[in-house]
């Protein structure tokens, strides 16, 4: 019995590899598969099984030189990493909005470091930012991402750059758009706490002997949890309409 030959199409295993790089980097920043709860291994699997999904409809690279597939693969985790922090960028409001919650409400005294995010947060934070995970994988968040990531090979091609001012001008307005965001779902609550404070303020005032900031802290603590579930019955949508804007987002800095 001889041996057995197999011939793999070089073009086509270059296309297939760069756009591997593309989806890889971009999992690696945008959420929810960059949180480490999410296996390395299966952003790996992901990673190629998009780029050999989205590989037939490629044209391959104009140069075939060594040097020339390098920089391409350097060029696609460029690409890769610039839309996914824009994912991570608007989906940052929901963290921040937990961030706020808990910095007026006064539970910003028990920050810890949470390992699995990387960051330190409080309570609501934390909460926050879980939950918009879980809203991400159990609806069709994660497709819509995912179906934004691919419509990028349509609009940037291997080989083209990605416009530098397209992407600074999309991140500043980005930043913009997750602290208005976060205010926008924090901010009912965080009403009724500067309304609290300033009532403590005017009892004070009036009743000096009450000494009623000492009441403040346990009674912005019961505000908080009383009316957190409101803000919390919210989120859903918000998630939605944050990752539908991620995707329109990063689609914008493609052109």
């Amino acid at each position: 019995m001889g041996p057995i030959s197999v011939t793999l199409p070089v073009a086509g295993l270059e296309t297939t590899m760069l756009a591997s790089v593309r989806v890889a980097a971009f999992l690696v920043l945008a959420p929810p598969f960059s949180h480490r709860s999410v296996p390395g291994a299966v952003k790996a699997a992901l990673a190629v099984g998009v780029g050999l999904a989205v590989s037939p409809r490629l044209a391959p690279l104009p140069s075939d030189t060594t040097g020339a597939f390098l920089g391409a693969l350097v060029l696609q985790a460029v690409i890769g990493a610039a839309l996914g922090f824009v994912v991570a960028l608007a989906l940052s409001a929901v963290q921040s909005a937990g961030a706020l919650v808990d910095l007026f409400g006064g539970f910003q005294v028990a920050q810890a470091y949470d390992p699995l995010s990387m960051t330190s947060g409080a309570q609501f934070q934390r909460l926050y930012e879980m939950t918009a995970l879980a809203l991400l994988f159990a609806g069709n968040g994660y497709q819509i991402v995912l179906t934004g990531l691919v419509r990028t090979f349509d609009a940037l091609p291997l080989g083209v750059a990605l416009s530098t001012d397209a992407l600074g001008d999309t991140l500043t307005r980005g930043l913009g758009q997750a602290f208005v965001g976060a205010v926008q779902i924090a901010g009912p609550l965080l009403v009724v706490l500067v309304l609290a404070d300033v009532g403590l303020g005017l009892l004070t005032r009036v009743a000096p002997a009450l000494n009623a900031f000492a009441l403040g802290f346990p009674l912005k603590v019961l505000l908080t949890l009383a009316l957190a579930s409101f803000a919390y019955l919210a989120l859903p949508a918000v998630v939605d309409a944050l990752a539908g804007h991620s995707v329109g987002s990063f689609l914008g800095t493609t052109r």
